[in-house]
C-alpha cells in the first residue's frame, strides 16, 4: 500500500510518441513536462502509458541520451558534407556534447566508415582542382584549416595532382584566365595606360600569391594573361 500510494503521488505517462525517422520517443507526463530520448532507452526502462514515472529516472534517462543525441547530430551533420574528424568534433562541442561523449561519437563514426580523414582530404582537393584551381602549398594550408594532419593533406594533395596529371604551372593559368575572364574590361583599358597595366600585374600577382601558387607559376601565367594579348 505504502508503495502504491507514493506511486500515486508520481505523473504519470501520459503519451509515448515515436518519430520513426529520428529513431526516438518523446515521453509526455500528465502534468505537461515532457522528454525526448532515444527508443532504445525507453524500451530497456519499460516505460508504458499510465505508468507512474519519477522525474528523476527521466533525468538519469535523458543523460543517458547524450551519447544518443551526439550520434544523431553527427549523422545530421555528415548527411549535408563529409567532414574531417576535427571538423565534426568540433561542431559537437559547439552543441555542447561533452568531450568524453565527442570522442566516443566520432570513434563510432570511424568504425562505421563515415568518417575518413584520407578520403575526405581526397574529395577535398579533386574539388577544388575542379571547381578553384589551387596551388599545393594553399591546398595543404586548406586541409590543415580542417583539421586533417599534416602527412594526410600532403599525401592528398600529391596523389590528386598525380592522378588528375595537372601541374602548378597548368593550374597557375588555368587561374589566371579565370582572373582575366572577369577583369576583362580593365585589361581591355590598361593596354594603353602603362601605370594601369602595372597595378592590374600587381592584382593578379597578389590574387595568385594568395591562392598558394610559386613564384615561377605566378610569373609564367601573368605573361600568358597579360603580355600576349
Amino acid at each position: 500500500m505504502k508503495g502504491q500510494a507514493k506511486g500515486a503521488d508520481l505523473p504519470r505517462i501520459e503519451k509515448l510518441q515515436r518519430r520513426p525517422r529520428s529513431g526516438r520517443i518523446r515521453v509526455v507526463l500528465n502534468d505537461g513536462r515532457a522528454w525526448s530520448l532515444a527508443e532504445e532507452l525507453v524500451l530497456e526502462a519499460g516505460l508504458h502509458v499510465d505508468d507512474p514515472v519519477d522525474p528523476a529516472t527521466l533525468a538519469e534517462l535523458e543523460r543517458r541520451d547524450e551519447p544518443f543525441r551526439a550520434r544523431d547530430a553527427a549523422l545530421n551533420l555528415l548527411s549535408y558534407r563529409a567532414r574531417s574528424t576535427a571538423e565534426l568534433r568540433r561542431r559537437l562541442l559547439q552543441k555542447g556534447f561533452s568531450s568524453a561523449v565527442v570522442d566516443r561519437c566520432t570513434e563510432e563514426m570511424r568504425e562505421h566508415g563515415y568518417l575518413d580523414d584520407a578520403a575526405f582530404a581526397g574529395a577535398f582537393v579533386r574539388d577544388r582542382l575542379r571547381l578553384r584551381p589551387r596551388g599545393r602549398r594553399r591546398l595543404v594550408a586548406e586541409l590543415r584549416e580542417k583539421g586533417v594532419d599534416a602527412d594526410t593533406a600532403a599525401t592528398a594533395v600529391d596523389d590528386a595532382l598525380a592522378e588528375t596529371g595537372a601541374t602548378e604551372e597548368a593550374l597557375a593559368l588555368e587561374a589566371a584566365r579565370a582572373w582575366a575572364a572577369r577583369n576583362i574590361g580593365k585589361i581591355q583599358r590598361a593596354r594603353s595606360d602603362p601605370r594601369a597595366r602595372a597595378k592590374l600585374r600587381q592584382n593578379l600577382y597578389a590574387f595568385m600569391a594568395r591562392r598558394g601558387f610559386p613564384p615561377d607559376a605566378v610569373r609564367s601565367a601573368l605573361h600568358a594573361v597579360l603580355d600576349d594579348d
